[in-house]
C-alpha cells in the first residue's frame, strides 16, 4: 500500500506538481525553436526583454548584435522627440506677404512659409484637412483686404534645408508614398494617389487619373498586369529634371483598390499650387505663378522674405503627432520630427543634424552611440543597425516619464500585445510591452535575413513572444 501511494505521488508530482518552468526557461526554449528554424537559418536573431520597473535583465540572447531596426526606429525617435520636444509642442505655419497693399491690390507676393509641420493638409485630422487649411488662408486674405494680387503665391519650405531624402534610402523607395521626402512645408503628407486600369494578365496597366488632379505632371505606365494572388508591385518614380513620373512593376488583376499612392516631388509648390487653384475660383486675380523655393532657386530668382503675417496656422500637439506616427508608422512623420529634434537642439534642421542630437541625447544616458548606428529616424534605410539591448532600455526609460502613457496608446496591438512592428525585405522586428504575472516588461525582437514567407515568420516570432504574457 506505502509503495502504491508512493507511486501515486510520484506521478501526481510529475503530471501537474512539478515546480513550473521560469520565464527564462520559457523564453530560451521557444528562441532556440525560433533561432533553429529554417527560416533563420542564414538569418540574425536577437531578442532582449527587461524588466521596466528595475531595468534588469530578465531574458536575453545576442543583446548586442547590430541589427536593421526598421519601422521599430520609430519607437526611439518618437521617445527622443517626446523628451527633446514636450508633448505639448506644436509646429507654427506662417501665412503672410512680401509688398504692400493698394486699393485691395496686393504688389508683392503671398507666401506660405513653412515650420517643418508634417500634418499640414493632413486627412488624419479634421482641423488639418486641405480645404480647412485652404479656407484658414482665404479668410486672412480676405480680412487683409485682399482682393488682386500682382505677384505669386510661394511655398517656401526653405526651414528644412533642401535634402529631402536621408542617405541610405533605395531609389525603389522614394518615389512611393511611404518613401515621400522631408520638406519644411509638408502638404497632404506629402502624397497623392494615381488610379489604375487592370486587364489580362501580360498586358499593360494603364493609368486612369491622379486624386487630386496633378495637371503639372506627366505619367507614363510601364506597368504589366500580373496573375490573380501575386499582389501590388508596382512602384513609382520620380521625375529626375523633368516632370515625368514612371509607374512600374506588376499590379495584380484581382486587386480591388485600383490605385497607387505616390510621392509629391515638391510639396511646398503643390501646397501653393492648390491655393492659387483655390483663390481664382473664388475671383481672386493673380498675375504671378505657383512657386516653391525649388522652383525659384531652378530660375535663378531669390526667395522672398514675409514683411506681415495675417495667420498662423498651429499643427496639433506632439502627442497627436505621434500617436499616428507609430499607430499607422508614417515615416514622414518620423524623419520631420527627427529634423525638428535637431532644430530644438540649435542646429541647423537636418537630417544627419537630428541623428546626431538623437544620438547624443542618449549617450548621456549611459548608451553606447556605436549601438545606435542610424541613418534616419523612420527605419526604411536597410543601413541602420541597432541592438535589442539599446531599444529595449529606450523603451524602458520612456516608462518613468510623465508622458508615456501618451507613447503607450501610441503603439499599436498585435497578438494582443502593444508593440510596434518594423518589417522591410527580409527583416522583421516587433518593441513593446507586456504585463508578465504582475511584472511590466519591455523587449525587442529582431529578426533579420529570414527567408520564406512573411506570415509565417511572423507567426513564429509571436510564439516567443507569447513566453512573455
Amino acid at each position: 500500500m506505502r509503495i502504491r501511494r508512493l507511486l501515486t505521488f510520484s506521478l501526481l508530482f510529475i503530471a501537474g506538481y512539478a515546480p513550473a518552468q521560469s520565464i527564462q526557461q520559457k523564453l530560451q526554449s521557444a528562441f532556440n525553436r525560433l533561432q533553429l528554424d529554417s527560416q533563420c537559418r542564414y538569418g540574425s536573431v536577437s531578442l532582449t526583454v527587461l524588466d521596466v520597473k528595475t531595468g534588469e535583465q530578465v531574458f536575453a540572447v545576442n543583446p548586442d548584435m547590430g541589427m536593421a531596426p526598421a519601422s521599430t526606429m520609430k519607437t526611439i525617435t518618437t521617445i527622443t522627440a517626446f523628451n527633446v520636444l514636450g508633448k505639448d509642442f506644436k509646429y507654427q505655419t506662417q501665412f503672410g506677404y512680401y509688398g504692400s497693399i493698394t486699393n485691395g491690390t496686393l504688389n508683392g507676393d503671398i507666401i506660405i512659409k513653412g515650420a517643418g509641420d508634417p500634418t499640414l493638409g493632413s486627412w488624419r485630422y479634421e482641423s488639418s484637412k486641405e480645404n480647412h487649411i485652404l479656407t484658414i488662408m482665404v479668410d486672412a486674405l480676405q480680412k487683409a483686404g485682399i482682393k488682386k494680387i500682382n505677384g505669386r503665391i510661394i511655398g517656401d519650405d526653405s526651414v528644412f534645408g533642401t535634402q529631402s531624402i536621408p542617405d541610405g534610402w533605395i531609389w525603389e523607395d522614394v518615389g512611393n508614398y511611404y518613401g515621400a521626402g522631408t520638406s519644411g512645408l509638408c502638404w497632404r503628407e506629402n502624397q497623392y494617389d494615381i488610379k489604375l486600369h487592370t486587364g489580362e494578365p501580360g498586358t499593360p496597366v494603364t493609368l486612369s487619373h491622379e486624386v487630386p488632379a496633378m495637371p503639372y505632371l506627366n505619367f507614363k505606365s510601364e506597368a504589366t498586369n500580373a496573375p490573380a494572388h501575386t499582389g501590388d508591385d508596382t512602384y513609382a518614380y520620380l521625375p529626375v529634371n523633368s516632370n515625368m513620373v514612371y509607374v512600374r512593376g506588376t499590379y495584380a488583376t484581382d486587386q480591388t483598390k485600383k490605385s497607387i499612392a505616390v510621392a509629391l516631388p515638391d510639396p511646398a509648390y503643390d501646397a501653393a499650387f492648390r491655393l492659387a487653384d483655390t483663390l481664382k475660383r473664388l475671383g481672386f486675380i493673380i498675375t504671378g505663378s505657383a512657386e516653391s523655393a525649388s522652383t525659384l532657386t531652378a530660375k535663378g530668382q531669390a526667395l522672398p522674405v514675409t514683411t506681415q503675417t495675417i495667420a498662423t496656422i498651429p499643427s496639433h500637439e506632439l502627442s497627436k503627432i505621434i500617436y499616428w506616427t507609430n499607430q499607422k508608422s508614417i515615416n514622414l512623420y518620423a524623419e520631420q520630427l527627427l529634423k525638428t529634434i535637431a532644430w530644438k537642439g540649435g542646429k541647423l534642421p537636418s537630417t544627419a543634424n537630428g541623428i546626431s542630437t538623437l544620438q547624443d541625447f542618449w549617450k548621456q544616458r549611459g548608451i553606447d552611440t556605436n549601438s545606435l548606428n542610424v541613418f534616419d529616424g523612420s527605419g526604411l534605410s536597410p543601413a541602420d543597425r541597432v541592438t535589442t539591448h539599446t531599444m529595449a532600455t529606450i523603451l524602458q526609460s520612456a516608462t518613468k516619464e510623465i508622458w508615456f502613457n501618451d507613447f503607450f496608446e501610441s503603439l499599436p496591438v498585435y497578438n494582443d500585445m502593444h508593440m510596434k512592428s518594423g518589417s522591410i525585405i527580409n527583416v522583421l522586428n516587433y518593441a513593446g510591452y507586456q504585463t508578465h504575472n504582475g511584472r511590466q516588461l519591455c523587449f525587442s525582437i529582431m529578426v533579420n535575413n529570414y527567408n520564406g514567407s512573411t506570415k509565417v515568420i511572423k507567426e513564429k516570432i509571436f510564439r516567443v513572444l507569447d513566453e512573455l504574457k
